[in-house]
């Protein structure tokens, strides 16, 4: 793979700077710097940190730039990842040129590697979530256990309210509470409304209060076609979320919360003396599928987030997608639309790894830096997804942001990749510094200064 790296803005005459460099003589130089140390030393601080709020400045125009959807892709693809690293923008486009035909109202099949949507259809219509909403209320569970808010041994009191919950319930005995550990198993597995209320009033107070979270939460993590009203999926008109928003939440509990994931890959759950299976059939038709989530209503009709992780036959490389079904016609249905769409991906696109990660992929010079240049990669690997075949026209150009200037911390944005395919851009991913860089001393802004002078 080959990279070819441009700055965030284009040189300005460089042979004429040259060329005057090469005129100046020694005792030119010499006054220059003496005029530069003279000035510098006594407002070198504010220099630095007029720079620092140039260069502050410069990335946040940078980074809000790239959190803008492209339009034209939005218009294929139906949806961007905006809060991602990676942005899946046009990749979907050119893939579900040949995508499947799927009978559902809406539907997304995703790739959480590359964080791009493969295909899709009314990805971002919103429509009822039915029990698709527990997978928040799992969510800010994992988080509270992560951050020490709720422990897996806690036995919560049950509520009139979480006791008398209507439709699915694990069957929680007010005389004996459930832990957070049965109760998560029981919301996850058995779909339980009474164990989503108990968790919600746990962490909240109220299940409006957790409601309330779960929408910040939404905000916060870029679900911008969801609004939720409760912890269960309960029918309400202002409930609602959209396929690719789901998508997105459902990578992320992959993605952040591996040690839990595995409740979703149960297939049964015993609470209380009774046996309850796993709604998601999936998880007994086909072996790779580990979790996640079914949900039904009246008005949802039949829905399914499901998760299949295979292993590519070319790169021997694991491969994991993502498939949300909303609103098939039957459980049957949602089932077999899911299914043929986990296989579609699977068959027809190709995992490409465009660069490993920890490795660096270019080295930028510094202004004003302790070191004169700056190490530069990503994250985590690089890896893009395309219709199978064409991996080997896949192209990147960098653009680093102009100018960088010290200090700089380890993991900062610092440019950005642009990943394309036959001339279409496919995703977008930050360039991140590999290597802090702190600032330099007087003499050495300085010196920078000059240099600067000069057009160096």
């Amino acid at each position: 793979m080959s990279f070819r790296c441009t700055t965030g803005r284009a040189a300005s005459g460089p042979r004429e700077r040259l060329q005057g460099l090469c005129a100046v003589r020694m005792p030119v130089w010499l006054a220059a710097l003496g005029l530069a140390l003279s000035i510098q030393q006594p407002v070198s601080a504010q220099t630095i940190s007029a720079e620092a709020d140039k260069q502050s400045q410069a990335a946040k125009l940078e980074a809000d730039k790239q959190s803008q959807p492209n339009k034209a892709a939005a218009d294929k693809a139906s949806r961007l990842e905006a809060p991602s690293p990676a942005k899946a923008s046009a990749p979907a486009a050119a893939i579900a040129a040949i995508g499947p035909t799927i009978a559902a109202k809406a539907w997304v099949l995703y790739d959480v590697s590359s964080q791009q949507v493969l295909a899709a259809h009314e990805a971002e219509k919103t429509l009822d979530p039915a029990s698709l909403t527990k997978l928040m209320t799992a969510y800010l569970s994992f988080s509270a256990i992560k951050e020490g808010r709720l422990k897996l041994d806690q036995r919560p009191p049950v509520s009139q309210k979480a006791w008398k919950a209507v439709g699915s319930r694990m069957f929680v005995d007010p005389g004996k509470p459930a832990t957070v550990d049965e109760l998560l198993r029981g919301m996850i597995v058995q779909s339980g409304n009474d164990a989503s209320v108990i968790l919600a009033e746990t962490l909240a107070g109220s299940e409006e209060a957790f409601a309330q979270q779960m929408n910040r939460e939404a905000q916060r993590i870029g679900l911008k076609h969801t609004q939720y009203r409760n912890a269960t999926g309960l029918p309400d008109t202002q409930h609602y979320s959209s396929a690719y928003d789901l998508a997105l939440l459902s990578s992320r509990l992959i993605r952040e919360f591996p040690d839990r994931y595995a409740l979703y890959s149960l297939r049964e759950y015993s609470y209380n003396n009774i046996k309850q299976p796993n709604r998601n059939r999936l998880l007994a038709i086909d072996p790779t599928v580990d979790g996640l989530k079914t949900g039904h209503t009246e008005a949802a009709g039949w829905c399914l987030v499901a998760s299949s992780r295979r292993k590519d036959n070319a790169t021997q490389q694991e491969r994991r997608l993502i498939s949300v079904v909303l609103g098939a016609a039957s459980e049957s249905a949602r089932l077999v639309e899911s299914q043929k769409l986990l296989n579609w991906g699977f068959q027809n696109t190709d995992a490409v790894l465009i660069h490993p990660a920890g490795k660096q992929v270019a080295q930028y010079k510094v202004r004003r830096g302790a070191a004169s240049e700056v190490l530069a990669g990503f994250e985590g690997a690089l890896s893009v997804v395309v219709p199978k075949g064409s991996g080997a026209r896949v192209k990147t150009d960098l653009v680093r942001i102009d100018p960088l200037v010290a200090p700089i911390a380890k993991g900062q944005r610092i440019g950005t990749a642009r990943i394309s395919l036959d001339g279409q851009a496919l995703s977008e991913v930050p360039l991140v510094a590999l290597s802090e860089v702190p600032t330099a001393g007087w003499f050495g802004r300085a010196w920078d200064t000059v240099m600067q002078w000069v057009g160096l």
